[in-house]
């Protein structure tokens, strides 16, 4: 079963700072903060196995320094915070600096696992009918659990969807090939992401699940104690999205069936972890090749607030290196109500591309986020996000979940196709993407320019 705790409405940090130099000083940057702080020790990704900085230096309190980004991640008290920020203001240092945050997998909109056995309390009262004081947040998730439940109850498997049950338009059964290939055209497509690296930066993966036997998977985990196989189930589902294909009895799920499969933990089995290990994910993911990274994460962000200088360095970098990120937009609106929250960090910075959720009838997913923050926080993509099929953790083997963690694959594998079929990488890829997309008569707002599909 998934265990992902509610996203907090408020940022949370770890106490560490994030510091991005400029690409043509980096040498320049790393002194200033020397200079600064007096830290003068990191420990260097590159000096690791596969560029793949060791999870325990994550968890300690050293300097560590992402050679590929360019991203320091530092243990500074306040004095050399402040040190820092007036060196780099009085002395126009080239650097960025911010603090770390916490960092959560995106809650799937399913409440009912997620929102009530975390306040039992409020559930016996409400089960008792006193009067409670609980958030708008929780009685949204009460209210949707129970409309969950009665459909789970109303189907002969809540893991699958029925298979008489046929989509609006779509002409195959679901029983062959589900709704969200056939909506993106992945079902008419010859390509299938073969020679194309796809990192998928989540929860790890079920490493011994069957689907994948004869697949090339490469695993890392960022997170202490924890190895890369998934004990949260998060990380299967969209490894199996995007790069998964089908098993012996399930319908085909996956769109990228022969690409090469990355998967890199940087949550923990708890659907946890901060900025430090998701930089490190994507630093191990650019020195590896990889042309696409999958981020199916966040933390929330405010209306009214920018997006963050360190990662969109690390976007704009990525690209220049021909790796497109690919980001989860978020889960945090309730359209039911007219309450749309925006784009969350760290799909709003303007270089990651940020994927939205609709459902088979091409309507926006009620919980999806939208762009309403400036200068960044747009919508770039939408794609399926609503009862989605795919692999999960043995012995289950398979799950249908939903959320824009589930669309943001879609458009990952879908990526991959296009990297096959046109060679096309970094800013040119995120063209094709953009370009190929079905315009759709919804608030760009919504929807960016449309709905994901695939090469033909």
């Amino acid at each position: 079963m998934i265990n992902i705790p509610p996203t907090p409405a408020t940022p949370q940090t770890t106490g560490r700072y994030l510091v991005a130099l400029e690409d043509d000083d980096i040498s320049a940057g790393v002194q200033a903060v020397e200079n600064a702080t007096g830290v003068s020790e990191f420990a260097h990704s590159g000096d690791f196995e596969d560029r793949a900085i060791a999870a325990e230096e994550l968890a300690s309190e050293n300097s560590i320094m992402l050679d590929e980004l360019g991203v320091m991640v530092l243990s500074l008290d306040q004095d050399q915070v402040r040190s820092l920020n007036t060196a780099t203001v009085s002395e126009h240092l080239p650097l960025s600096m911010e603090p770390e945050r916490v960092i959560y997998a995106l809650p799937e909109s399913d409440p009912f696992r997620r929102m009530l056995p975390a306040e039992p309390a409020a559930i016996r009262s409400l089960a008792a009918g006193k009067s409670i004081n609980v958030s708008l947040d929780y009685l949204k998730g009460y209210r949707d659990a129970i409309e969950l439940l009665i459909g789970h109850l109303s189907s002969e498997d809540a893991g699958f969807r029925r298979a008489d049950e046929e989509c609006p338009d779509i002409n195959t059964p679901i029983e062959k090939i589900t709704w969200g290939l056939q909506r993106t055209r992945v079902d008419t497509s010859t390509y299938t992401g073969a020679g194309i690296r796809v990192a998928v930066l989540d929860t790890g993966m079920d490493l011994e699940h069957p689907d994948f036997a004869n697949r090339s998977v490469q695993s890392k985990s960022f997170i202490d104690g924890e190895t890369a196989q998934d004990g949260n189930g998060h990380g299967t589902h969209c490894i199996g999205t995007a790069c998964g294909g089908q098993g012996e009895t399930s319908p085909r799920y996956g769109v990228a069936s022969e690409c090469e499969i990355y998967a890199g933990k940087v949550l923990s089995d708890a659907g946890a972890g901060s900025d430090g290990g998701i930089l490190a994910g994507i630093n191990w993911a650019i020195a590896n090749g990889c042309s696409i990274i999958s981020m199916s994460l966040g933390a929330r962000v405010q209306p009214g607030q920018g997006f963050s200088r360190v990662y969109e360095r690390v976007g704009k970098r990525s690209l220049r290196r021909g790796t497109l990120i690919i980001a989860a937009a978020g889960n945090d609106s309730w359209r039911d109500n007219d309450i749309i929250q925006p784009v969350s960090h760290p799909a709003n910075c303007p270089s990651i591309m940020a994927i939205g959720a609709l459902n088979e009838a091409l309507q926006v997913a009620q919980f999806s986020n939208g762009g309403l923050n400036a200068r960044g926080g747009q919508i770039d993509l939408i794609a399926p996000g609503v009862d989605i099929f795919s692999a999960w953790p043995m012995p289950e083997r398979y799950y249908t979940i939903s959320g824009t963690s589930m669309a943001t694959p879609h458009v990952a594998g879908i990526a991959a196709l296009f990297a096959q079929a046109t060679g096309a990488k970094g800013s040119e890829l995120w063209t094709e993407l953009v370009q190929a997309a079905q315009r759709l008569p919804l608030p760009s707002r919504d929807v960016g320019s449309g709905l994901a599909q695939a090469f033909q």
